[in-house]
């Protein structure tokens, strides 16, 4: 008999959803291989499939077809979205500065630091203890001029909900574009550039059923960015290159699954988070939740447990079935804390105990059951074991 295996690990990516695959596999074969770009039939072929993934993407955000450029995943989007803005900026004589929170995606992070290296600056925005922005760093930003402002919808971390709606807002008063990082948010939140008046918005396909490798960045204004990639003049040149057919198809199915099901999907992974949090806290008293203070995304959940390290508690959960991750990364043979809960004011000690569990959409309440059942014994081993090494 096959030993169930408990996956709480779907902020980092999900299994492609059956529909998807089914709706991609005529693009793998002979019905519809040709290149979008080519104009006999088979290209033509591909083309109508780009072309009816990307009216699908455009009503999954509120946007227009024409605004969806297909990349090959959320990192390339930012890069496109942070790394262009500042370019466009710096061609027509505005500041060649780029504005990012400390608790971004290390994708932005990395590229408002790459702008640099360009001749232009970074601003890191600090957060609260919640990870919302600071909104008297965010006014300095907007006040010194910046060629964008970038701040993620849902951070992958903690689930921190940043109210982006209000710094569009302020950032389109300030007559500066505005993106936002919407991997995490999009399907387990509503995500309308209806409502939040974004210049730039990035999804990623493998978070929503899609696979990996195919993403997009929602450009509202083709002036507010360059291309950081050069080729051919697929997608008006902003993305140039051959597409991602088969990969564009499946992020259009996902996309408009992904809206159909936010709702109720939303209601019941945040069920199943909070059990998972108040089994956790009956069972650990010590456990500390992170960015509970403020709003977060239903599907994820970040705890530390002190005493512990994070990298010894996902070798023994890992050992009994359980699939999740933490917040911390081994850096020259040493265990660091996240960024993320660094920029929070989370200590050391905690940053290196933190787990992040995230739920997605073949979670049950069975999940949270098998968390419950082996967490004691594996907190109470790992513990014991680092008592011994830091004697």
């Amino acid at each position: 008999m096959t030993k169930r295996v408990t996956y709480l690990d779907n902020a980092a990516t999900t299994p492609v959803r059956p529909e998807v695959l089914e709706a991609m596999l005529p693009y793998l074969g002979s019905e519809a291989f040709g290149n979008p770009s080519s104009a006999h039939r088979f290209g033509r072929a591909a083309r109508a499939g780009i072309e009816e993934a990307k009216r699908a993407v455009a009503a999954a955000v509120g946007a227009e077809p024409n605004q969806v450029v297909f990349t090959s995943g959320g990192t390339e989007a930012d890069n496109l979205a942070i790394i262009g803005a500042a370019l466009a900026a710096k061609d027509r004589g505005r500041p060649f500065r780029v504005a990012v929170t400390a608790t971004e995606h290390k994708a932005a992070l990395a590229a408002a630091h790459a702008v640099t290296h360009l001749g232009g600056e970074e601003i890191i925005l600090p957060v609260t203890a919640s990870g919302q922005v600071e909104n008297e760093a965010l006014e300095t930003a907007l006040k010194t001029g910046v060629a964008i402002v970038s701040v993620m919808w849902v951070n992958n971390e903690v689930g921190t909900r940043q109210p982006v709606a209000a710094i569009a807002a302020r950032c389109s008063d300030a007559g500066v574009p505005f993106h936002s990082d919407a991997v995490q948010a999009f399907g387990k939140l509503p995500v309308s550039l209806r409502d939040v008046n974004c210049s730039l918005l990035t999804i990623s396909g493998h978070k929503v059923g899609a696979p990996k490798g195919v993403g997009a960045l929602i450009v509202r204004d083709r002036n507010a960015v360059e291309a950081i990639i050069h080729g051919g003049g697929q997608q008006y040149g902003i993305r140039p290159g051959t597409e991602n057919v088969p990969g564009i198809i499946g992020l259009g199915v996902a996309a408009r699954l992904a809206v159909e099901e936010q709702q109720a999907l939303a209601a019941r992974l945040s069920a199943l988070r909070d059990e998972l949090e108040r089994r956790l806290l009956a069972l650990v008293p010590d456990a500390v939740i992170h960015g509970w203070q403020g709003e977060r995304a239903p599907h994820i959940s970040n705890a530390s447990i002190p005493g512990t390290d994070s990298e010894a508690l996902l070798m023994h959960l890992d050992l009994a079935g359980i699939a999740c991750s933490s917040g911390s990364a081994c850096s020259t043979g040493a265990i660091e804390p996240s960024h993320v809960l660094t920029a929070m004011g989370v200590p050391r000690d905690l940053g290196v105990a933190a787990l992040r569990f995230s739920f997605g959409k073949d979670s049950s309440l069975e999940d949270v059951e098998a968390v419950a059942a082996a967490l004691p014994k594996i907190v109470e081993k790992v513990r014991s074991l680092s008592a011994v090494l830091h004697r």
